[in-house]
């Protein structure tokens, strides 16, 4: 064969090999972009989102839309490279989504813990914010602390060293000048069995107060007769908890809380209504957006991504707490125009 046989066998060579590399080596990237959203008020199927079992609830109207962002992994080259020219879509490191020291079983178990968090969060904020009446429930257990084996998650804490239980902080105060050896005596009750005393001796503390040591950590539950079900397949993460919140609000109340509008948004929500920032929000808006919203509310922490990014036509409400989300859909009701970021 002459050169430029070879010259042309080694240029097919070539491009093909880098064709076959771009087409099947998987590159250390995510792609990110818009997720499907839901409505909160509405079905996931046939299935209602949120149900409401033991309890008079009232008709809804318009949208509470959460927001999704999309993770799409094992990514070739060609295929970053095409989702990235798309312009709907932006690259990350994978190791920021799949941490290289957990396996995929754990990172979904951690999403999906993460979600149930804030299903919970979400009931207590709302119900709390109605002026439902709360109680004290044992949250996290220290492994072999004096409460493990003792009490459960969820047991309903009512004295401890013979004071009343009435909130997270009073538990500790509770057990003011104890000491490691102590004895003392704690009463609660699980789930709906009678109530039950029990006798602990008490640890000492891992850090330096000298108090002695439960190992459980207390949390506010709604002490409600009635049964909250949040219904939505394969989503994780905590960031539909202000709008899990407003739906159960809206499902509760009379009247439409969004005036009959479509209202998207995202948050973080804690037990006590402080809306946290979230991740993703400029591909939650072009959902949102096409989906038909008008109105987006955004955590205040997000404020200024988000004001850099919105899509045309989609009004933002800056929401730092839950009184300010219901303010603001007060105000689109009212034909104002809600504070902005």
């Amino acid at each position: 064969m002459n050169r430029r046989t070879w010259t042309l066998l080694t240029s097919v060579v070539l491009v093909v090999a880098f064709g076959l590399l771009g087409a099947f080596v998987r590159v250390p990237y995510v792609a990110l972009g818009p997720g499907p959203t839901y409505d909160t008020l509405g079905l996931d199927g046939n299935v209602p989102v949120i149900s409401i079992d033991g309890q008079q609830t009232f008709p809804t109207g318009g949208h509470l839309n959460m927001t999704t962002v999309s993770v799409t992994d094992q990514l070739s080259l060609f295929g970053a490279l095409g989702l990235w020219i798309s312009g709907r879509y932006a690259l990350a490191p994978r190791e920021l989504y799949f941490p290289p020291d957990k396996s995929e079983q754990q990172i979904e178990q951690e999403n999906t813990r993460a979600f149930n968090d804030s299903q919970t969060s979400a009931e207590t904020a709302a119900l709390r914010y109605l002026g439902y009446p709360m109680k004290v429930v044992v949250g996290e257990i220290v492994k072999g602390s004096p409460a493990d084996g003792v009490l459960e998650p969820g047991d309903h804490l009512l004295t401890a060293n013979g004071k009343p239980v009435t909130d997270p902080p009073s538990l500790k105060a509770a057990l003011n000048g104890t000491k490691a050896g102590d004895r003392v005596e704690i009463r609660f009750r699980h789930a709906d069995q009678p109530e039950r005393a029990a006798s602990v001796q008490l640890a000492a503390n891992p850090g330096s107060d000298p108090q002695g040591f439960l190992g459980v950590g207390a949390v506010e539950r709604p002490d409600v007769n009635f049964h909250i079900k949040i219904s939505l397949a394969d989503v994780g993460g905590p960031s539909a908890g202000l709008m899990f919140t407003l739906a159960i609000i809206d499902k509760l109340t009379p009247g439409e809380l969004n005036g009959g509008r479509f209202v998207a948004g995202t948050g973080e929500i804690n037990p006590d209504g402080a809306v946290g920032p979230i991740g993703g929000i400029p591909f939650k808006m072009v959902k949102a957006r096409e989906a038909g919203a008008t109105t987006f509310l955004v955590p205040a922490g997000n404020c200024a991504e988000a004001k850099a990014q919105a899509p045309e036509g989609l009004q933002l409400a800056k929401v730092a707490t839950l009184g300010d989300a219901t303010k603001a859909l007060d105000d689109l009701r009212d034909g104002q125009v809600p504070p902005s970021c």
